[in-house]
């Protein structure tokens, strides 16, 4: 695996992996993450309940931006020597940090040094298998996972004639929806969908099983060709592409930003992360939950895979250190902290008990909607195409993605020529990544 941390496509060159730093208190533990909006206040009260409950360690969490944002301040303080404990990193970055293996501590190597025995058959197997090793070592712990659902707005369906009790299952339903909104007045908008790239190209592909890349997506081995301008792609992309002529569709941005253009009720229809649903609660809206719309075909939908983003450790802490973050993580695997967790964030809970206490509850009984993430993923055994993505430079990948993705968007050229040009960029880029 190579060591991507030393690529110059993220923002910092190349990393020494000679040097450690204790330049935190011992009993001091940075957590560095890219909580925003209701997301940042479970953060802070998590680290609150924690460091209450014990007096030796001190979790200290510190916003570093988006999620791009934070996994290059995390590369450059471990470059200066200055890495915090803990790292939010999200799911594109996994091979990043998987690559460099020499700069990372096992997340079940960090539970072991805390006294504490990771047990995989306690987590969410489409969760956790993410996060490991090919022999099931878990590298690093699944904080907040995510599955990408459908979320529409009750009073403009209404408003627009359309049935507020009942969500849009297909994409071409989805798109008559949308036109629908659009035309009636109900809103500015019919549809918007944050991360492009996550949900509309990698969970797209596992969604209706077609591949994504070669060697099973990567997961396969690191030499992986494109492949997500195969016809059911550039279809979809052109369609959306065509509601975007008119602004029935409306581009957001690169990450999460078209939430807001939902939240204001702007626009009708989103697809966004389950965890994204703590904003939407905040808002006020009236709101419905579907699962990711798919294309009818045998055997779809399949399966999603998980976004969201995981907590890795720094190589290089003191045994002091290490058996805190421990704490930590064993705080954060408790039933009823990933219940709680679960419930008021939409994120997926880590542990079986947790899914099975919040079932138990009556919660998804109450909660319409709210246990679609799990059952989209979870539903069906992964095939090759929806097992997950890993790439040793997915964030890069995903970035020329988005550039052609805004082209075509702002009718630059058509969703063909978008796609082909990010494969064969894509492609290249993975080459160079890899050292071919």
């Amino acid at each position: 695996m190579p060591n991507f941390f030393a690529s110059s496509c993220l923002v910092v060159a190349a990393i020494s992996f000679g040097g450690t730093s204790h330049a935190l208190a011992a009993t001091e533990l940075q957590w560095w993450h890219a909580m925003s909006g209701a997301n940042n206040e479970v953060v802070e009260q998590l680290a609150t309940e924690f460091n209450a409950s014990q007096k030796d360690y001190k979790i200290v969490p510190v916003f570093k931006g988006t999620y791009p944002e934070a996994l290059n301040a995390g590369i450059a303080a471990f470059r200066a020597k200055q890495a915090p404990a803990i790292l939010q990193v999200f799911d594109a970055g996994s091979g990043v940090m998987m690559g460099a293996e020499g700069a990372i501590m096992p997340a079940a190597d960090v539970l072991k040094k805390g006294g504490y025995t990771f047990d995989k058959s306690q987590y969410l197997s489409g969760i956790v298998s993410y996060y490991s090793k090919p022999d099931g070592t878990m590298l690093s712990f699944p904080y907040n996972s995510s599955s990408p659902i459908l979320y529409y707005n009750k009073a403009t369906f209404k408003k627009a004639g359309l049935d507020p009790e009942s969500s849009p299952k297909t994409w071409p339903e989805v798109f008559e929806a949308a036109k629908k909104i659009k035309s009636s007045g109900a809103s500015a908008c019919g549809f918007t969908s944050t991360w492009l790239t996550w949900i509309q190209t990698e969970n797209f592909a596992a969604w209706n099983n077609v591949s994504y890349g070669s060697n099973e997506n990567g997961l396969g081995g690191i030499d992986v060709k494109l492949a997500f301008n195969a016809p059911l792609f550039v279809q979809h992309f052109q369609a959306i592409a065509d509601l975007a002529k008119d602004g029935t569709f409306r581009y957001g941005g690169r990450t999460s930003e078209a939430k807001q253009l939902f939240t204001s009720g702007e626009c009708g229809i989103l697809t966004e992360s389950s965890g994204g649903l703590g904003d939407i609660i905040k808002s006020g809206m009236d709101y419905g939950i579907g699962q990711l719309p798919y294309y009818e075909g045998e055997g779809r939908p399949q399966n999603t895979i998980p976004g969201g983003a995981s907590l890795w450790v720094f190589a290089g802490k003191s045994d002091t250190e290490y058996k805190g973050i421990a704490e930590f993580f064993h705080f954060l695997s408790q039933t009823k902290i990933q219940a709680r967790l679960h419930q008021v964030s939409g994120y997926l809970p880590v542990t079986t008990a947790a899914y099975e206490e919040t079932k138990k509850s009556g919660f998804y009984d109450k909660n319409p909607g709210r246990e679609t993430p799990i059952l989209q993923m979870l539903g069906k055994a992964p095939t090759a195409n929806s097992k997950g993505v890993r790439l040793v430079n997915l964030p890069q990948v995903r970035d020329i993605m988005n550039e052609e993705f805004e082209a075509m968007l702002a009718g630059k050229e058509d969703a063909k020529t978008a796609l082909d040009k990010a494969v064969e960029r894509g492609n290249a880029a993975i080459q160079q990544a890899i050292g071919n």
